[in-house]
């Protein structure tokens, strides 16, 4: 199979079969071999309804249903799950991404060498109060991630070859940097493709600001995972030892300084006396405390095998 599309997708009734037809327009006029994966994200109006149509009218359309919302990077991890294309492409359901891109995205990847394409909204349709958060949010993804060349990281229309999503893990709130999740995987031919933005037909955006401070919630956990996941003991065994040492330091200079009182006849006072001496204890207790979960983080398995569970109520196969 040449292409499979992954759709997540939310309360999108009235765009999907405006959608599909226009994939499968796309997909005949490049004689494409394909399957569409819509994967419904707890939506609560006709979405699973409009799908079940759509299968039953056309055997590349494929469908989960999940029994309540978790959000775009589960529906991603299960749709690159069920893909059998040799290149994947994602796109959101609201019609601002455009099937016509599909063939060059396909020809990148597989003439071009890349792994992953990501698409750039170099001119945008979306109000300033999400826009200018976006800029300032890909600013920082690329300091972060060190990918300078991609302006779009949360653009939802990308292409991947196959091996890329069956090799890395989207959990989380972490669709927003596959791009950094597939460098850190060891793919590093990743490409930017400037694309055409829609403005939204139907429904409602679900941007809202809380996306924003997760994302850099989320930036920040990938960063650490990435730099110290499989080696916790860089981190907090550096702090606590720096802390304990310290400490000690200052626990010693403290008494060195009573002792000294007491060699030149100053009135004699007990090192507990002293605001110092508690600065010190304390800091080399917390010194210690870091360096046990350094420790401890060495010893506990970070993958969960809970945190890719989800509930799928039906597929359509």
């Amino acid at each position: 199979m040449d292409i499979s599309v992954v759709v997540p997708l939310y309360n999108e009734e009235e765009s999907l079969p405006e959608l599909y037809a226009w994939i499968e327009r796309v997909m005949h006029e490049h004689h494409f071999t394909y399957e569409v994966i819509f994967v419904n994200d707890g939506s609560t109006d006709h979405s699973w309804q409009v799908i079940e149509e759509l299968s039953r009218k056309s055997k590349e359309v494929k469908g989960i249903k999940f029994r309540r919302n978790y959000g775009k990077s589960p529906a991603l991890f299960c749709g690159f799950k069920k893909a059998e294309g040799d290149v994947i492409i994602t796109m959101d359901a609201d019609l601002q991404d455009s099937p016509d891109e599909i063939p060059e995205l396909y020809r990148m990847i597989t003439e071009d060498g890349y792994d992953l394409v990501s698409g750039w909204k170099q001119k945008r349709y979306d109000p300033l109060s999400k826009t200018i958060p976006t800029k300032l949010f890909n600013a920082t993804a690329r300091a972060v991630s060190g990918i300078h060349n991609l302006h779009d990281f949360n653009c939802g229309l990308k292409a991947y070859r196959r091996d890329v999503v069956k090799n890395i893990e989207v959990y989380g709130e972490m669709h927003r940097y596959i791009p950094y999740l597939a460098k850190n995987a060891g793919f590093n031919r990743i490409g930017e493709k400037i694309v055409h933005h829609q403005a939204r037909k139907y429904g409602k955006t679900k941007f809202g600001l809380n996306r924003f401070v997760n994302g850099y919630l989320d930036l920040l956990t990938l960063w650490f995972l990435s730099t110290f996941g499989v080696k916790p003991m860089h981190i907090f065994g550096f702090l606590g030892s720096i802390m304990f040492i310290l400490g000690f330091i200052a626990v010693v200079v403290v008494g060195a300084t009573k002792l000294y009182d007491m060699y030149c006849g100053n009135p004699y006072r007990l090192v507990t006396e002293s605001p110092y001496f508690y600065l010190a204890l304390t800091t080399m207790i917390l010194g210690t405390q870091l360096f046990l979960a350094g420790f401890i983080g060495e010893l506990i398995a970070r993958n969960s095998p809970e945190r890719n569970n989800y509930q799928i109520e039906k597929e359509i196969e």
